[in-house]
């Protein structure tokens, strides 16, 4: 207990996303268990059957996900058994997250409700290490090179590894020789290319290097805009030279969770 509570205090704001993660979490499995069982109940006949569980059966029917749900869920586009497949994942990683409070080698952003808060915890532990105005910082994204999360061991030194992004519009080519990847043309067939793990960090916003950077809008699905704006990552292009223009009438964005 008491090896928690010193890690609940050396980092603080990760410890409250994950929290804040694990009560929406449940919040969302007790209304999928209560209507379900409502729904049985009504099947059965000791419970008569109401507008909310037909539209229930409705749902399962169709292989949709239930408004009922939505409501407490995330934000998706996906169907019922991807979406169900997609829960179970999430609920593996906030229980091991939730276990000691240690935060992921990797964390899956996409399995977040809510990406921007774990973006923003990075901002303030660089903030309160630095001793700088949160209103000073802004996020950093660097792409690596490795695509399979299980091959970085160790926790960065500062940020956090993320990965689950999805690129729309363009590919992308791996760096050599340990430089960063870059933007590159789509390739024919592969529509949302994987992005590697990126290392997110925080720098003050002078700091911000614009050349050779595409700033990148991140949505949460393939919805873009209002409530499905997560935030902007700079991407790197092939050069200096580049021009970001010929991206953004492309229409590259990274999406967290596509269909």
């Amino acid at each position: 207990m008491i090896d928690l509570f010193v890690k609940a205090v050396e980092r603080p704001p990760f410890i409250v996303v994950c929290l804040q993660e694990c009560e929406r979490m449940n919040v969302l499995l007790k209304e999928i268990k209560d209507s379900l069982t409502d729904l049985d109940a009504g099947l059965k006949g000791t419970l008569n059957i109401t507008e909310a569980m037909e539209n229930l059966a409705l749902s399962l029917n169709l292989n949709k996900v239930d408004d009922s749900w939505s409501k407490v869920a995330y934000l998706s586009k996906k169907t019922l058994l991807v979406w169900l497949d997609d829960i179970q994942i999430r609920c593996a990683q906030l229980a091991a997250w939730s276990e000691e409070f240690v935060t992921p080698t990797v964390l899956w952003l996409s399995g977040l409700f809510n990406p921007m808060s774990f973006l923003t915890a990075i901002m303030q532990i660089t903030a309160r290490a630095t001793g700088l105005p949160l209103d000073d910082m802004r996020l950093k994204s660097s792409v690596r090179n490795e695509i399979d999360p299980e091959e970085l061991t160790e926790l960065p030194e500062t940020g956090a590894y993320c990965n689950g992004f999805s690129l729309e519009g363009a590919g992308w080519e791996l760096g050599r020789n340990g430089e960063q990847g870059y933007l590159t043309e789509m390739v024919l067939k592969e529509l949302s290319p994987v992005l590697p793990v990126v290392h997110v960090t925080s720098i003050r916003k002078h700091e911000r290097v614009l050349v050779g950077m595409y700033e990148c809008p991140v949505y949460f699905t393939t919805n873009r805009g209002g409530a499905n704006h997560v935030t902007m990552f700079d991407i790197a292009m092939e050069s200096e030279d580049s021009d970001d223009k010929y991206w953004i009438l492309s229409g590259v964005a990274l999406f967290l969770a596509p269909e």
